[in-house]
């Protein structure tokens, strides 16, 4: 029921990063808010009405605001005290105050209210309609003009409408009016209607229906009216829902039967330079609850956004068109499959896809739709959209029934990244993370800092939606093997605004190939999920595909041990509601195969791994899956029309971890249960539908041996997904590889340590946080270790001390540090420069330099020399030659910050 004359936006797009990185897809150029988006997602304090918000038009930077209530108040925490407002207020768009402004719409019974408001095209005059008799005591029947000046109403329009108006629209010389009624001025008008603008004369239009008006709007070049509403004839032709007829006769110009399911109606239109734009509301099964965007040139349709959840306006602006609804579900169209309600949306005029806008209201009062008008007002250069409705929060924050945001002043950050790490092989570390929501800007920056360095060492620019938050990477290649590190990720947005840092997430380097995970990579695997998460909701995918996966209620973490030898964990489900789900919609080809490991003992059974089209609840479409029955067999199958099943013929509930791969292809399916083939069959198909990869639960409704529990009750690790059929002799390998003997990582803390000053000769500094390295006058620092024996069968691969520049000023140093063996004596408690201990004159290792700033730094140490060392105490020191001093975190720092750690790798020889 508006009109949008923006200027048309373009979308460019571009990709930035630096380092290995592996963003996901091409982004928007970075600005104040993503490209095309023209407004933040930050509401502004605006005064709320204590009612519902049906209608909103703006003139002149003042906002005009229609419903049904009887007053406004002040938004929380803001100035003022509430206000009488019978079913209308102005409100100054820039600072959502009321004006002076106040009219008063009311009727001698029943419920008065405002259901539509638009403006003069030279916007001096009001038009208001909906249900009442007299604004600010002059009789009126259901519809009246106002003064936008003067704010008062015009005695010479006064036609009557004899029941409720419910939308209007208006050219220089006609009101066209949509709605409930049957007759204006006594002459028969069905649901539509015209009347002067300026006398309110009835015109001869007719476009008579047989069902209510909820929509009108002229085409911008005047020859036409747009209408909508639940009507299924205009002047007694079969056109459901939608029709446009002639501005002057009302006869049809273009009927859509058909078009629009019989269960669905138009709530609104809205038109720009190039089509028109529907939104549509539907009740029960079967419905379009969703957009249609339709050409100007010949009134047929451009595309159709089929997500349903009860579209009540549209908003098409500057190339964008906005979105009221409570879209649930937007699976059909290739999006966020059925769930949680999303009242604002934001796609491009020419697409369906959606654009990374998404602020969000709850359902609200009343009926419990949420938004149900939008419109946008402007005051001095700043835009402001306007939305209205039922709704009592926005963003999660008490506010009731209307809210604005503006196209400046972006202050929303993104979330957290949540991130891991993981190295596989020497001289590499993964870092991935889950990309961040902002519900304003899809175009994030993300840097990666290493060790704690003030400065990145990698950046990465990368998508999200707020229904679409795939995995992000950046690969170091500059880690050292046996070393080990610590990251955190933080995500920015065009306007500046940073997140907080992820958690620190570390890793160690290992010396050698960790074969098992090595393998799996190189066999192709596009998703693999390791388990190894310490935190919620995150499960980082450790192939190239970046396809992460979410915890659904919180299964357990970090089980130990996992199917693997080494320091992998394994992830527990309950059997009862925990789940893991994919977070990147996709298709599965004609060729795949999935792998995974399971240890259980139950007696319910339950889904191993599968394919569904839903994540978090229950899909309605799965197959290509493996489940357990109730007595402890496996079965793989795809659905073809009907359920394709291989069974085992052993039980595999025994509490022992298990290998299980199944896998089709051009030679049909095949299943391997510890590296052995267990069965075969000849299909070569499966249901074709987008989904999501599921471990731990789905559907299993009709298929055969169906378990007690679709939810799985033990433990799952090392889930991967390959694109193509891995062979039997890779089955095979990947079974020996899991028991393969796996390099020992240990990490040792300083049992003592502390520093001597030739400053205070005397001075034994044991108990201070701080250690500290010079040359002249002389700082030299001592740490000891209580090294392990090396485990049985193994030898020490690599040795690293690391320590941390602590933060007071100048704490780096431009002179090398020396890590030397002591020689003699020394305790924490009694050591100072007078009886220092004596040190070997061959270096184990060194720091060539450490910057300023609090930072983790790491050195490698002569390998053989620490071997010989192993099993009992052992001490090195810290020295320099040079004059400037270098300070580090000791054992005793506050929070354990810094403390001096060695690493230690053992293997097999």
């Amino acid at each position: 029921m508006r009109r949008s004359r923006g200027l048309a936006a373009a979308l460019a797009l571009s990709l930035a990063g630096s380092g290995a990185a592996v963003g996901l897809g091409l982004v928007p150029t970075a600005a104040a808010i993503t490209p095309p988006v023209a407004f933040t997602a930050d509401p502004l304090p605006t005064w709320q009405p204590n009612g519902v918000v049906w209608a909103l038009a703006e003139a002149g930077g003042t906002v005009f605001v229609g419903g049904t209530f009887s007053s406004v108040r002040p938004p929380a925490g803001g100035a003022g005290a509430e206000q009488s407002a019978v079913n209308f207020a102005a409100l100054d768009a820039a600072t959502g105050a009321p004006t002076s402004c106040s009219l008063s719409f009311t009727i001698g019974s029943g419920t008065a209210t405002v259901r539509a408001l638009t403006l003069s095209p030279d916007k001096k005059t009001l038009y208001a309609g909906g249900y009442f008799g007299a604004v600010n005591g002059t009789p009126v029947s259901s519809i009246a003009a106002i003064d936008v000046a003067t704010c008062t109403v015009k005695q010479s329009f006064r036609p009557a409408f004899a029941a409720t108006v419910r939308a209007l629209a208006v050219t220089d010389d006609t009101v066209y009016a949509g709605g409930d009624f049957l007759t204006v001025a006594g002459q028969p008008r069905q649901r539509f209607a015209a009347v002067g603008a300026a006398d309110g004369a009835l015109r001869p239009f007719r476009a008579d229906a047989d069902d209510p008006g909820r929509a009108v709007e002229v085409t911008p070049d005047g020859a036409n009216v747009v209408l909508g509403g639940d009507f299924f004839t205009v002047n007694g032709t079969n056109t459901h829902a939608l029709a446009v007829v002639d501005a002057a006769s009302g006869a049809l110009t273009k009927t859509y039967p058909g078009f629009i399911e019989t269960n669905s109606v138009v709530k609104d239109i809205a038109t720009d330079a190039t089509g028109f734009y529907t939104a549509n509301e539907g009740t029960g099964g079967g419905v379009f609850d969703g957009r249609i965007a339709l050409n100007l040139s010949d009134f047929n349709q451009r595309w159709r956004d089929t997500c349903l959840g009860a579209t009540q306006a549209v908003l098409p602006y500057r190339s964008v068109l906005y979105s009221a609804s409570h879209a649930h579900d937007c699976s059909s169209v290739g999006e966020y499959p059925d769930g949680q309600r999303h009242h604002l949306l934001a796609q491009p005029t020419s697409a369906v896809g959606k654009l990374g806008w998404a602020p969000d209201t709850n359902d609200g009062i009343g009926e419990g739709i949420g938004p149900r008008v939008m419109a946008v007002g402007s005051k001095a250069g700043t835009d402001y959209l306007w939305v209205g409705g039922e709704f009592t929060t926005v963003n999660g924050a008490a506010q009731q029934s209307l809210t604005r945001f503006s196209s400046t002043g972006d202050t929303g950050a993104p979330t957290t990244p949540v991130a891991s790490a993981a190295a596989f092989r020497p001289g590499e570390v993964q870092v991935r993370w889950r990309t961040s929501l902002d519900l304003d800007d899809s175009a994030l920056t993300y840097r990666i800092y290493r060790n704690g360095a003030a400065t990145p060492i990698g950046t990465v620019t990368a998508d999200s939606l707020f229904f679409k938050r795939p995995q992000a990477s950046w690969t170091d290649t500059t880690a050292q093997a046996g070393q080990s590190y610590t990251y955190r990720v933080t995500a920015t947005d065009a306007a500046g605004n940073v997140s907080a840092p992820s958690g620190t997430v570390s890793v160690t380097v290992p010396v050698s190939a960790d074969a098992y995970p090595s393998q799996v990579r190189a066999d192709g695997a596009q998703l693999y999920w390791r388990y190894d998460e310490s935190s919620l909701p995150y499960v980082a995918d450790s192939s190239d595909g970046n396809q992460a996966g979410v915890h659904q209620n919180a299964p357990a973490l970090r089980q130990s041990p996992g199917a693997v030898g080494g320091p992998s964990t394994a992830i527990g489900f309950n059997g009862t509601n925990a789940h893991v789900y994919g977070d990147r919609r996709q298709s599965v080809g004609s060729t795949y195969s999935i792998e995974t490991w399971f240890r259980t003992a139950t007696t319910q059974g339950g889904k191993l791994v599968g394919f569904g089209n839903q994540q978090i609840n229950g899909s309605s479409q799965y197959d290509k899956h493996v489940y357990m029955t109730d007595d402890g067999r496996l079965v793989y199958g795809v659905y073809t029309g009907a359920t394709r099943t291989i069974t085992t013929a052993a039980s595999y509930n025994d509490d022992k971890w298990h290998h299980v791969v199944a896998t089709q292809g051009p030679g049909g399916m095949t299943l391997y249960v510890d590296g052995a083939q267990k069965g075969t069959l000849n299909v070569t198909t499966h249901e074709n539908f987008s989904g999501y990869w599921r471990v731990g639960f789905d559907g299993l409704g009709g298929w055969p041996d169906r378990p007690t529990s679709e939810h799985f009750a033990g433990l799952i690790d090392e889930t991967a997904v390959y694109p193509g059929v891995l062979s039997a002799a890779q089955v095979q390998n990947h079974y020996a590889l899991a028991s393969a003997p796996a390099d020992t990582v240990v990490q040792l803390t300083a049992s003592e340590d502390t520093y001597a000053n030739a400053g205070a000769p005397d001075g034994n500094y044991g108990s201070s946080g701080s250690l500290a390295v010079r040359g002249t006058s002389l700082y030299a620092s001592y740490l000891r270790f209580a090294l392990p024996a090396a485990p049985a069968g193994t030898v020490l691969k690599s040795a690293t001390l690391s320590v941390k520049t602590s933060t007071m000023a100048g704490a780096g140093t431009t002179d090398t540090v020396s890590v030397v063996p002591v020689t003699g004596a020394w305790t924490e408690a009694g050591t100072t420069y007078n009886n220092r201990p004596g040190l070997g004159s061959t270096a184990l290792g060194g720091f060539p330099g450490i910057p300023d700033g609090s930072a983790v730094h790491t050195a490698g140490l002569d390998t053989a020399a620490v071997a010989g060392a192993l099993g009992g105490p052992w001490s090195l020191a810290l020295t320099s030659a040079g004059t400037d001093a270098l300070w580090l975190w000791s054992s005793e720092a506050a929070a354990n910050e810094g403390t001096p750690r060695l690493t230690l790798t053992f293997g097999a020889p």
